[in-house]
């Protein structure tokens, strides 16, 4: 049976390396949508940022966007589905533990608004120079939305808004620094983590309040590790997405590119990763049996839609 929900992860999967979306692509989105399937967008990127190159796709308007990496879900019409934050005692510890990276941290809030689009200080830094250097573009691209406020503390009031995530970002080294001080902490969940495992006496599994989510680009040398509230994900999003349209995770067929994806590719019926996925990604999927699929540059998601409506494998 052809896929009831395509779940597209955007950078690196959906988009080329110019950061379009190729004609055949297009053409496969309209081919989905025609045939029955909704598409859903799952990406690492704010509601708004994800935005700017959807909106003349011709996407249905109810169709899901997940965004920040599973901690909102809106239509693409902008309408809130759900939401999830991270409670303001868990930030503040974060920050302070993340003492030595406080120049590279990102809060990022959820203020998208009717038009879907942000208002200023939906993201938040301390050092708006330190973090320009490691992601420029994307701070050009963002410019209008960012405060920076230091100590990034003041930004965390009570009654106010409460963030939907933290990132980390830099070149790849140090940015695996950070992710191990991270993973030692028990409250913090590490990148893949399915379940929490037992404790060595037998007793519940400890308590995690954050888990870590990590998108990797070794041709630029940049690592972003986005912290979440535990048990946000990508997949989990799209898990209740899915129960909300009365579907099973086999009617879903996922498609990404890096880390983040995993626990997405894990969840749906037909994982399917892009070539140009980082290589150990792309030996956790060939020892699961995944398709691999071509390159982003190589209209991999085409490829994987056009298969899928057409009865025959993705992959030759």
């Amino acid at each position: 049976m052809p896929p009831r929900i395509i779940a597209l992860d955007l950078d690196g999967t959906l988009l080329n390396s110019s950061g379009q979306v190729s004609p055949r692509n297009r053409s496969a989105l309209q081919l989905a949508q025609t045939s029955g399937a909704e598409i859903v967008i799952s990406t690492g990127r704010r509601h708004s940022f994800a935005m700017h190159v959807l909106r003349d796709l011709g996407l249905n308007p109810g169709s899901a966007l997940i965004s920040s990496n599973g901690a909102v879900i809106r239509t693409i019409g902008s309408q809130l589905v759900h939401r999830t934050h991270l409670p303001l005692s868990t930030v503040r510890w974060l920050c302070a533990y993340l003492a030595e990276y406080r120049n590279c941290l990102v809060l990022t809030f959820d203020l998208t608004g009717p038009t879907g689009d942000d208002s200023r200080g939906a993201l938040v830094v301390e050092n708006i120079d330190q973090i320009h250097s490691s992601i420029g573009h994307w701070m050009r691209a963002n410019e209008r939305y960012i405060v920076q406020t230091n100590p990034i503390e003041e930004a965390l009031q009570p009654g106010k808004d409460l963030p939907i995530q933290m990132m980390v970002c830099g070149p790849i080294e140090g940015m695996q620094r950070a992710e191990q001080r991270l993973a030692q902490h028990p409250l913090v969940a590490p990148v893949g983590e399915q379940e929490l495992p037992p404790m060595a006496n037998g007793s519940a599994p400890r308590h995690r309040e954050a888990a870590l989510h990590r998108t990797t680009y070794p041709e630029t040398d940049l690592t972003l590790l986005d912290i979440l509230p535990h048990g946000c994900s990508k997949a989990s999003a799209l898990q209740r997405l899915a129960e909300l349209r009365g579907l099973a995770c086999a009617d879903i067929l996922a498609i990404g590119d890096n880390w983040n994806d995993l626990a997405m590719l894990r969840l749906a019926g037909e994982p399917a990763l892009m070539s140009n996925a980082p290589d150990d990604l792309k030996s956790l999927a060939a020892a699961n049996g995944w398709t691999i699929l071509p390159s982003n540059d190589q209209d991999g998601v085409a490829t994987a839609i056009e298969a899928a409506f057409a009865g025959s494998p993705a992959w030759s």
